[in-house]
């Protein structure tokens, strides 16, 4: 069960977050946090049943990797609440929650300027991107909003796209593209929790001229993972002209993107997933050919808000050290961001840290529900995420019995939505400080609260 730590002095407290508030703010004036908290400090044991992980899983917390040390205090001054292990909003680390509690700054001042300068300068390292004339943007917004970024730049009335289809997101993004005027075809794999493979896509191409194709590059419906690079190569040798787009929302800075190498053209993502962030920042990446494709537009953007032309000289001006507006940024998230990009984001050694502790991570929640006799909705292994899984329900168990049993032992899971199996499976988030800090103890408490809520509910394996 959840349990309270003992709550410690608040001034202690108050000065943990105030230092950590600091060292975001390069300014002479130093931030001091309230002293009036009005919160507990919590932490996740390990109550774990599983008492020998896999070899793999346990070297996460052996510090093979010297460029990063996680402390096991990253929840220390958290309120206690139930584990979220859902694939997105994730859990935070007290970091980048303390950013995020900023303090009110001008988005023009040279305080905040340098902080927008070095968030666009690691997304360049997070992406392994050199490219100067390749472009970062952060904007306000979900995720989805990366959707009408796409459809308002890139595509024009009677553009055909091919979007490969592996499951609702993938749905969404081509009814985004149709709003936009796109012509869009669906390329699927044989079954619900695959995709399309390689010959699929090249008899596509080869039958038609596409503007765009879009690859959500894992499916949060049904954890499906795609094969970007080799998606992405073949279509510039099949097609070079087609822009390869590229949904990282339950992707990005959980499986490598390496915009450069593989050729990408657009990649967007939202903060709360990879990215370990709050809800509230649209991440989007594009490269040369995407822009040149937007400035020789025959007709202007589609959008206001959402108009790369608008963007495009406001995320140059920061990334120079320059003020510029267009609309108002959302500042702290900005600061949460950059305070989440330092921990992982600075080198590629980092990254590459981080995606191995991913997929150690995600082996190790996909070999402990094998075990149990759970079958996951993506059809292999090769075809799963790392940062989520999406598994079948128990035949006569449903969630209406299984979600709110686990929520009364402090772990919130999320339900079905493919809308072809809704309510057969479940699904379970394991991002970020959940996925990288095995000491925080969140995988083994939320399989095991799993496992003896359906034991409870008459399981057996």
């Amino acid at each position: 069960m959840l349990r309270n730590m003992t709550n410690p002095l608040r001034n202690t407290a108050t000065a943990r977050l105030s230092a950590l508030a600091n060292q975001l703010v390069p300014t002479s004036q130093p931030i001091v946090a309230s002293n009036t908290l009005s919160y507990q400090p919590a932490t996740f044991p390990t109550n774990s049943s599983f008492s020998h992980p896999p070899q793999r899983y346990q070297q996460h917390n052996q510090q093979q990797h010297p460029s990063r040390s996680y402390s096991t205090m990253s929840q220390a001054n958290q309120a206690a609440h139930p584990l979220t292990m859902i694939p997105g909003p994730i859990e935070f680390d007290d970091e980048v929650l303390a950013a995020m509690s900023h303090p009110a700054v001008p988005h023009t001042s040279p305080t905040f300027i340098k902080i927008f300068q070095e968030s666009l300068q690691l997304l360049r390292k997070l992406f392994f991107s050199t490219d100067p004339n390749a472009q970062p943007f952060i904007l306000a917004g979900s995720g989805t909003i990366g959707w009408d970024v796409v459809g308002a730049n890139l595509i024009e009335a009677g553009d055909a796209a091919l979007v490969l289809n592996t499951g609702y997101f993938s749905d969404s993004f081509a009814d985004a593209l149709e709003v936009y005027g796109a012509k869009v075809d669906n390329l699927k794999g044989p079954q619900i929790g695959s995709k399309p493979s390689l010959e699929q896509i090249e008899a596509a191409l080869k039958a038609k001229t596409y503007k765009i194709i879009t690859i959500t590059h894992v499916d949060t419906s049904t954890g499906v993972l795609s094969d970007v690079e080799a998606i992405s190569k073949l279509v510039k040798s099949v097609s070079p002209q087609t822009l390869v787009v590229v949904d990282g929302v339950c992707s990005v800075a959980v499986e490598p993107i390496k915009f450069d190498d593989w050729k990408v053209d657009f990649v967007l993502t939202g903060s709360q997933k990879g990215l370990a962030t709050p809800s509230g920042l649209s991440v989007l990446f594009a490269s040369a050919q995407a822009l040149d494709v937007v400035k020789n537009r025959k007709s202007p953007s589609g959008s206001y808000f959402a108009s790369i032309p608008r963007w495009l000289p406001i995320m140059q001006a920061y990334e120079s050290g320059k003020g510029a507006y267009f609309a108002t940024p959302a500042v702290q998230n900005v600061y949460a961001l950059l305070a989440s990009l330092r921990q992982f984001a600075t080198s590629s050694e980092q990254l590459e840290e981080r995606f191995a502790k991913h997929a150690a991570t995600s082996d190790y929640v996909k070999d402990t529900l094998a075990k149990a006799g759970l079958k996951t909705v993506s059809v292999d292994r090769e075809s799963s995420a790392h940062g989520m899984t999406a598994v079948y329900l128990p035949e006569g168990i449903s969630n209406a019995d299984l979600l709110p049993l686990v929520l009364k032992k402090n772990v919130a899971l999320a339900g079905g939505i493919h809308k072809e199996i809704v309510s057969k499976y479940f699904r379970v988030g394991h991002m970020g400080i959940s996925a990288t800090t095995p000491s925080l103890g969140h995988i083994d408490t939320a399989l095991n609260a799993i496992l003896e809520a359906l034991k409870e509910l008459g399981y057996t394996y």
